[in-house]
């Protein structure tokens, strides 16, 4: 048997061919817009084109309400007895509503309400806006003629307890706060 080429000879170096753009030494490392090739000079020059007309406009109107009306309007809700304002608040149907929980359809959620809709001339001011329980927010849409007992119906019934409470808000807090004025006992 005769000895393959692969026994006898030293083994090879593969040498991998360099990439032309990496072995050029005149090659810009970034890319400025002074660098930029021909086609790109037409994308960028395309671009602003597009966006030329374009502005960005500040309506006098917005649909949703500002923070600080969202704020004002979350301090004139009817606070719950015993439980901290900052946390908990009662909408106009009596429903109990937690701070942290907006605009999903849980019991205890709640949007920032326009009382005459938006889409019929109503505006996103204090006086226009009030929390509701999430679900029945939903349900009046834009509707202005449904009456407080129509409302309560579309409700969601959530029977909450104190210690309910307690727990939803360590959770989404981290601690428990009660209101100044809760009376009972207070841990010193």
């Amino acid at each position: 048997m005769r000895p393959s080429s692969r026994d006898t000879d030293p083994p090879r170096r593969r040498t991998r061919s360099s990439s032309p753009l990496k072995s050029d030494p005149n090659r810009p490392r970034s890319r400025s817009s002074s660098t930029l090739t021909p086609s790109a000079h037409l994308l960028e020059a395309d671009t602003i084109t597009l966006f030329q007309d374009l502005q960005l406009s500040q309506d006098p109107e917005p649909r949703s309400f500002p923070y600080t009306v969202k704020q004002q309007c979350w301090d004139k809700a009817e606070k719950v007895r015993g439980r901290h304002p900052d946390r908990w608040r009662r909408d106009p149907l009596g429903n109990i509503v937690f701070r942290k929980l907006v605009g999903c359809p849980g019991c205890l959620c709640h949007d920032y309400d326009h009382i005459v809709p938006y889409s019929k001339g109503g505006r996103s001011t204090l006086e226009n806006c009030q929390v509701l329980q999430a679900t029945v927010n939903r349900s009046k849409g834009n509707r202005t003629e449904l009456s407080r007992a129509e409302l309560i119906q579309r409700s969601s019934y959530c029977r909450v307890s104190g210690r309910d409470m307690d727990l939803i808000e360590l959770s989404a807090y981290g601690n428990v706060r009660r209101a100044e004025d809760s009376g009972g006992c207070r841990i010193q």
